[in-house]
Formats: structure tokens, sequence, C-alpha cells
């Protein structure tokens, strides 16, 4: 995807995504829409992907020698930048990550729970 203040292509789009495309979640439901799914629930996890992105450049800083061990130091700078930067950007809400419930009904009906609350709870 081309990077819109840059005119060419993002960093991931070269580094870590090549040949990738990110759809807007509109995009994305349509389809699921489209091939006969009702979609249940769509979950925004942008300010959740912030945390779990720094967690995750924190850990590989952690074993920053053993990554470089199991790849090579460019691979481990790509994916600690790449990470460090998309945090940032969920963290200014330039990018967004969805969790979404879609379901084929039977005849109708679908056998899930009524509420959010009832998908959680434990047991039947």
């Amino acid at each position: 995807m081309a990077d819109k203040a840059l005119g060419g292509p993002s960093f991931s789009d070269v580094y870590v995504f090549p040949g990738g495309v990110r759809l807007p979640i509109s995009a994305t439901l349509a389809e699921a829409e489209k091939a006969g799914f009702d979609v249940r629930d769509v979950e925004s996890l942008r300010e959740h992907y912030v945390l779990t992105l720094r967690h995750w450049v924190r850990r590989l800083e952690e074993h920053a020698e053993e990554a470089r061990s199991a790849t090579d130091d460019v691979t481990y700078r790509v994916w600690r930048l790449f990470m460090s930067f998309s945090a940032h950007q969920f963290e200014r809400g330039a990018i967004g990550v969805y969790q979404t419930l879609l379901i084929k009904p039977d005849g109708g009906r679908s056998g899930l729970p009524l509420t959010r609350e009832d998908w959680y709870r434990d047991g039947p």
C-alpha cells in the first residue's frame, strides 16, 4: 500500500509484509456478508494493540542476542522498528485492528448466546 505522505510504498510494505493489503473494516465486513456470513460483533483492539506491541518490543529487546542468532541483525532491527512505529501509529489512531465474530446461520438460527456477557460466561 502506498504511503500517502510520500507517494510510495511504506516501510512495512517493503520490509515486513510485501504484497500485503490493508483494507478498511467496512470492506472486510462487506465481503464477509457477500460470502453469506452474519456479522455478530466487531471490536476495535487499537488501544490494546499499543500495549501488546510495546510488550513485544520489550521482550524482543530483552532477548536481542537470541533473536539475532536466530535470524540476523537486519531482521532484528526491521522488526524492532516496525513494532515500535506500529505502536506509535496505533496510539495516535493512524491505524486500527479489529476482531470480528462472524457466523453462517443454520436455517436462520445461529446458536450463539444472546449477549456478550453470555459469550464469556463459564460453562453451558
